[in-house]
């Protein structure tokens, strides 16, 4: 668990950074540092974060500003690997759960070379504008269901995260240092916590991309780290075929690329997996 205090300790001191230190990382277009914006189409929030690929060169790294960079790359790159390994274990249980043969169809393409996938670090400083006695609340991070595959997250003993039941009403997830979510995608589709959309559509909706938020805390600074595991660019997405036994595919086939590429046009609480709906097109 060293690798994590560390990055935890890392991450603190990053954001602790004057703004115009931090801002030497580079806008987010995608990669880089972020405050308050949080993608091109107006969705806002009451968090700054750093938002990283995790197959980009070490050395890429270098941009990364404060006391001592180069433990902080080191703290990035040791955690980045240990999540990866436990994203590809997990997605292999969900694989022999379902009896999926072979049981890597679905880790193989995180340990792809060419694999999108993802990290972000999320810090919500403490918000005076919250009024928890009146039931005011900020959001830090708005709605949103996760693209990828899996995504591993792990956040400070500080609470906030919230995901949506199936009846439109929020709950929240109580904090737990000592734990890991594990969110599938919008690719896969079942449910676990709350999901992400590729796992959503490679299990032709067994399991299910949840939406999720995070509310501002008007005390207490949360920080959360995300490892997002996806497909290659050129993955073609479609349900396995090892699960439809005669079902009718909910989803058209499309690539990875294409899928992102409309979803970078949406806003965080949009429906994205709608255009690839078969309904939405028959």
């Amino acid at each position: 668990m060293e690798f994590i205090s560390r990055l935890e300790s890392e991450a603190t001191k990053f954001f602790s950074l004057p703004l115009c230190d931090k801002e030497k990382t580079g806008q987010p277009k995608p990669y880089g540092y972020g405050n308050k914006r949080i993608g091109p189409n107006g969705d806002v929030g009451w968090v700054e974060y750093l938002l990283l690929t995790t197959n980009q060169d070490p050395n890429l790294l270098r941009f990364l500003s404060g006391e001592n960079p180069k433990t902080f790359r080191f703290a990035l790159n040791n955690y980045m690997l240990a999540m990866k390994k436990m994203a590809c274990e997990i997605l292999e249980m969900i694989a022999d759960g379902l009896k999926i043969q072979p049981r890597n169809v679905l880790s193989k393409l995180l340990m792809d070379e060419q694999s999108d996938s993802l990290f972000r670090l999320n810090h919500y400083p403490p918000c005076p504008d919250v009024q928890p006695l009146n039931g005011s609340n900020v959001i830090g991070f708005g709605e949103h269901t996760d693209p990828q595959i899996v995504s591993v997250l792990r956040s400070n003993n500080t609470s906030g995260l919230q995901i949506s039941l199936s009846d439109g009403s929020w709950i929240s997830v109580p904090p737990d240092q000592n734990s890991f979510f594990i969110n599938v995608g919008d690719s896969l589709q079942f449910f676990l916590l709350f999901g992400g959309l590729m796992l959503q559509v490679m299990t032709n909706g067994r399991f299910k991309s949840v939406k999720h938020r995070v509310l501002a805390n008007s005390v207490k600074s949360r920080l959360s780290m995300i490892y997002f595991g996806g497909p290659p660019l050129s993955e073609k997405i479609a349900p396995l075929s090892s699960l439809m036994r005669g079902e009718q595919s909910l989803y058209r086939e499309f690539t990875w690329f294409d899928y992102k590429k409309s979803a970078y046009n949406s806003r965080l609480a949009d429906n994205r997996l709608m255009h690839f709906e078969r309904t939405a097109t028959s």
